[in-house]
């Protein structure tokens, strides 16, 4: 009899009940008139005098485990029942839905992974700069117009300290720490005092890259920016470079590309040339080699840079760049599934 008790005493313990179905089970196996408890009531009446006293005890705990433990369970399922436990109720009671990356903040990403590929590293500085940095450092001569207080946001009206206006500013700090050979790309945020419309902004964003070693040619520009193009564009991407100038490049060149809306033929977008401008390059000016110290008949380098905004505008034929801070919930949530 003892044994019996036991057994169902340690059964009774181990069971697990989750579900109503298995809670009912339970109570007909062990607390119901043909249970196996009251079944042990029945067989009491065969115990000698000497163990009924210690085996009466050891029914009634049987049976007051079984029923703490039935009633406990049954109070948690009819709690689970009327109150999801699972929800979070520090939540919001409006649908929140996932965002997505900014267009710039994607475009930005994109060019850094293709040029990480062709083993540029990226390197990033300060966006109050000193005028060594911004226009001494890149050959400007003291009476370029860039320098001028319609181009430039000085701080306190002090002609030393700028807003900076390229990133170019982040490659003359390169050049001073460090001997060639230099590949890296400098991505960050510029200021330029110019009117807003839907062409130009008074902030905007830019990677600028710069490579020198020893032998480092126009060719080896050229061929850069051909695979940069392919890649971002798409692989029937073609390429021109056009003569331009610039104090910090010589030969100095613009790049465009084939218009992917029109396929080369000539639209509205690329103003029926079949080509979009997208970038600057050129050479590294020896004066600025020799600026950062270094040695401009040893060493040879090119330079580029291309305004973010702009090929964003172009890859996803955005017409207003004033939608890039607007931060409009409309306009951006067109970019989630990028």
């Amino acid at each position: 009899m003892k044994d019996k008790i036991n057994k169902l005493l340690s059964a009774i313990q181990e069971i697990s009940i989750n579900t109503t179905a298995e809670l009912d089970e339970f109570r007909l196996k062990y607390l119901s008139k043909k249970g196996e408890i009251n079944n042990l009531f029945n067989d009491f009446r065969n115990v000698s005098a000497e163990e009924r006293k210690e085996v009466g005890q050891l029914i009634n705990n049987l049976k007051q485990l079984a029923q703490d433990k039935f009633t406990t369970v049954k109070e948690s399922l009819l709690y689970a029942q009327a109150v999801d436990v699972t929800e979070d109720y520090t939540k919001s009671s409006e649908p929140l839905n996932t965002g997505s990356r900014h267009p710039i903040s994607q475009t930005r990403r994109e060019i850094v992974e293709i040029f990480s590929r062709m083993g540029f590293t990226v390197a990033e500085g300060p966006e109050i700069e000193d005028d060594w940095h911004v226009f001494s450092g890149l050959n400007f001569p003291e009476e370029h117009p860039a320098r001028d207080m319609q181009d430039t946001f000085f701080i306190n009206k002090s002609p030393d300290i700028l807003l900076r206006t390229h990133t170019s500013s982040v490659q003359v700090r390169t050049m001073e720490k460090n001997q060639p050979p230099i590949r890296q790309i400098f991505p960050g945020r510029v200021f330029r005092n110019e009117a807003i419309s839907a062409r130009s902004h008074c902030i905007f964003h830019q990677i600028e890259g710069l490579y020198i070693d020893k032998d480092v040619s126009f060719a080896d520009l050229k061929q850069t920016l051909l695979i940069f193009a392919k890649e971002f564009f798409g692989p029937d991407t073609s390429i021109r470079l056009r003569p331009s100038f610039f104090p910090f490049t010589e030969p100095s060149a613009e790049m465009d590309v084939s218009c992917s809306i029109c396929g080369g033929k000539g639209c509205n977008v690329c103003k029926y040339t079949g080509f979009l401008e997208i970038l600057g390059c050129g050479m590294v000016d020896p004066n600025v080699l020799e600026a950062s110290n270094i040695d401009s008949k040893q060493y040879t380098g090119f330079a580029f840079g291309m305004g973010i905004e702009r090929i964003t505008m172009l890859k996803y034929q955005i017409k207003d760049i004033r939608y890039f801070f607007e931060n409009d919930i409309r306009f951006l949530k067109q970019f989630s599934k990028f």
